[in-house]
């Protein structure tokens, strides 16, 4: 398999051009399925140790149905699949333009979710116009062992989020041991009582709140993603979801600026504009790099061809 890969302020994504999974026709929802029931070895490949780590998401470019596309893009990590990624959404725009596939401008990109607007403002500098956003529950409170009462939002931002606004420890790299371990046991009890997003759809990303350390930005985050991992961009869905629940509260107004800091202090710009039904068009602006491009090989002796996985890892 052809991959290139990019980072998208600290957080990775690696983009398959060539070489990989054959999905046939049909939407990009039908596609990602065929991907997990068929191909799953090929994520696992791609992502998991020896060739990938944990932090890594992956992104596959097919045809897109929408004829306004520049690609098709399914998106996945570790332990499965993505319905969107903001910061791989970057990282595919930019990986487009490194390919010559498209120019600086508007760059619309296919999810299994909808539609996403890719405004490529620099080689580098990317505005993404995310799917359609908004909260879904408020003030979610839960008993958590070892952690006492913890009050949330549920909201989507093309993924499922639950928004905590007190962080159990500071929103330093010191402490991502103890917050990852927190958000594990939130997801786990969310998952125990059976809350849930719309439709009964997994809660799948943790994150918590704080101050941010730089004067000109609004707040800090630590983003807890479905494999174990922790986002070390401001996480765009997530930042998608942050700013519906600050709209649902009246707190950031249409338009209006919001940064976003992510645990290792990168950042992005967001801002939205209101839908009047209580959903809201989020747009997330941030850097992507290339930092890589190259093949994956695997030899039909190589016991770990299919990567390192864990028994019982989705």
């Amino acid at each position: 398999m052809r991959i290139i890969d990019s980072h998208t302020e600290g957080e990775p994504t690696r983009v398959i051009v060539g070489g990989g999974p054959d999905l046939g026709s049909g939407s990009l929802s039908e596609r990602l399925q065929r991907f997990k029931e068929e191909f799953d070895n090929y994520r696992s490949a791609v992502i998991s140790e020896p060739r990938g780590s944990e932090a890594v998401v992956g992104a596959l470019l097919c045809e897109p149905v929408d004829s306004s596309c520049a690609a098709g893009v399914i998106f996945f990590n570790n332990t499965g699949y993505l319905g969107m990624c903001g910061h791989g959404a970057m990282g595919v725009a930019v990986t487009l333009a490194y390919q010559g596939s498209v120019e600086l401008g508007i760059c619309r990109l296919e999810t299994p979710v909808g539609v996403v607007e890719a405004s490529l403002l620099s080689p580098n500098k990317v505005a993404i116009q995310n799917v359609p956003s908004f909260r879904f529950r408020q003030k979610v409170s839960l008993n958590v062992s070892d952690l006492g009462t913890v009050v949330g939002d549920i909201a989507w931002g093309g993924n499922w989020f639950f928004l905590i606004e007190q962080s159990p420890v500071a929103l330093t790299l010191q402490n991502v041991r103890p917050l990852t371990e927190a958000a594990r046991l939130i997801r786990s009890e969310l998952e125990r009582q059976q809350i849930t997003g719309a439709d009964g759809e997994e809660i799948d990303h943790i994150e918590f709140f704080g101050p941010a350390e730089f004067p000109d930005a609004n707040s800090r985050n630590f983003v807890y993603c479905p494999g174990g991992a922790y986002d070390r961009s401001p996480c765009g869905t997530g930042t998608s979801a942050k700013l519906a629940c600050l709209a649902a509260d009246g707190k950031l107004k249409p338009n209006e600026p919001w940064i976003q800091e992510s645990i290792i202090g990168s950042r992005f710009l967001a801002t939205y504009c209101d839908m009047n039904d209580g959903h809201i068009v989020p747009t997330i602006t941030g850097n992507a790099y290339i930092c890589g491009e190259g093949q994956l090989i695997q030899q039909p002796n190589d016991p770990f061809r299919y990567g390192i996985t864990v028994e019982g890892q989705s």
